[in-house]
């Protein structure tokens, strides 16, 4: 149980603190993407003793293929951490409500500029390169434990900078399901675009770092 309020506590803190930049503190594209780069690194400085600090579905999804974690703790992960990003939503909008700002803006992830197929490619390539990093820099046999939470960070910060005005940068099924839950519209229609792309750009990422590890 542990392990699962910390993936639900870890998830909570990265959908508040990335989201509620966009809304609440209307930061630009630097800002936005040092949120949710710097939350997942305090996140996982926090609580990734505790459960490895995921996080994100698509990151638990490549840690149990490459055998880091088993089935049923996955899904106690996956759950955890979509409820994680459903209250860590609920808080925004309704701080967005106390504001009297729009509800309908959430901070939610969508691609009004382009199409459908470019979309899941962004959203797979930033995934695929996003937890291949992190399944290189917590390698036990390649990584640097002590710098990981720190270089994850940095990597979805920029990733995230790259993919803002493009899809919103989800990387993250969880991340985009709790404000897409509230804010509905396009970006709940479009939400299998962020659960399906990043789950394809994780599984590459896990047989990709498989490879590298073990050659």
């Amino acid at each position: 149980m542990k392990k699962y309020l910390a993936e639900f506590f870890g998830t909570m803190i990265l959908v508040l603190l990335g989201t509620g930049t966009v809304v609440i503190a209307k930061g630009d594209v630097l800002a936005i993407g040092l949120a949710f780069g710097l939350a997942i690194t305090i996140s996982a400085y926090s609580f990734g003793a505790v459960s490895g600090g995921h996080f994100n579905p698509a990151v638990t999804t490549a840690m149990l293929i490459n055998h880091k974690i088993n089935v049923t703790n996955a899904i106690g992960y996956i759950i955890a951490q979509f409820v994680g990003a459903t209250v860590g939503s609920g808080f925004v909008l309704y701080f967005v409500k106390s504001l009297g700002l729009s509800s309908t803006s959430l901070g939610q992830t969508d691609f009004p500029n382009i199409s459908t197929l470019t979309a899941i490619i962004v959203e797979i390539l930033i995934t695929f390169i996003f937890v291949t990093i992190i399944l290189l820099v917590t390698s036990e046999t390649f990584g640097n434990p002590n710098m990981a939470g720190l270089i994850i960070g940095i990597a979805l910060a920029f990733l995230i900078i790259i993919a803002l005005n493009l899809t919103g940068g989800s990387l993250n099924p969880a991340r985009s399901f709790g404000p897409a839950i509230f804010a509905g519209g396009s970006a709940l229609s479009h939400y299998w675009v962020f659960l399906v792309a990043p789950e394809i750009g994780a599984i590459l990422a896990a047989f990709v770092a498989r490879y590298l590890k073990t050659n």
